[in-house]
């Protein structure tokens, strides 16, 4: 993990974020001013109805996107002064991600899925058989690495998916809406296992959720209406 004193314990700052879209003729202002400071190793949970913004602020923070106006800083650094191979480049490096579709290749077995991040970064197959060997055993999967996709419960592939984001050692995970096609007792026991892997790797976790049973595990809860943050609440800690 990058060690970047400069920026302290802040993992995010936003200033004045807005981002704009053109749809046709329609101009559409999916964020109107976001002022946040995010504090690094934490469990943040950006919340919302649909439209509100919090998809589009979900992708900022996970450089898939950026800012159409203000100041955005990610880890110290200015993530719109970086061109689109750096910012691939830092995405790679710092950010993991989870889907609630999971995106497991479905060709691939447990071990490939969550070593193939690991393949494009060039790391030894050494150092990526321990690695991978390590994350699945942490997530309970060691005896189901060789399975396909298919061939693994909902809860099961989500836990490649989670070891997956993790194997690259990652600053921040992003997670939408992790929990939403699983069960309410698998998806409380993927919210313990994520804060495991917290305390474990000391990464911060940003989540998109509908899912009310899962926030009390949070540090911060954001709550976004019409492109704006409408309330930022501090939680229980989640460590």
């Amino acid at each position: 993990m990058s060690n970047i004193n400069d920026c302290g314990q802040i993992l995010a700052k936003l200033q004045n974020v807005t981002k704009t879209y053109q749809q046709g003729s329609i101009q559409v202002d999916a964020l109107r001013g976001i002022d946040l400071a995010l504090k690094r190793q934490q469990f943040i949970f950006i919340i919302g109805p649909s439209g509100s913004g919090k998809t589009t602020l979900l992708n900022l923070l996970g450089c898939i996107d950026i800012p159409t106006s203000g100041t955005f800083t990610l880890l110290g650094n200015d993530i719109a002064s970086l061109s689109d191979n750096q910012l691939a480049d830092f995405r790679n490096r710092h950010i993991g991600y989870i889907f609630q579709h999971f995106n497991l290749m479905a060709v691939l077995s447990a071990f490939e899925n969550v070593e193939y991040p690991l393949i494009l970064q060039n790391i030894s197959k050494k150092e990526r058989h321990e690695r991978v060997t390590e994350i699945l055993a942490d997530v309970g999967l060691t005896e189901r690495q060789h399975h396909r996709p298919a061939q693994l419960s909902g809860g099961e592939q989500q836990r490649v998916a989670i070891a997956r984001a993790l194997v690259k050692r990652p600053d921040l995970i992003l997670a939408d809406e992790p929990t939403a096609n699983l069960d309410s007792h698998t998806g409380n026991n993927i919210i313990e296992l994520m804060l495991n892997m917290q305390t474990r790797y000391k990464t911060s976790f940003i989540f998109s959720t509908h899912d009310i049973e899962v926030m009390h595990h949070a540090n911060e809860i954001i709550a976004i209406k019409d492109g704006k943050v409408e309330k930022v609440t501090t939680a229980g800690a989640a460590a």
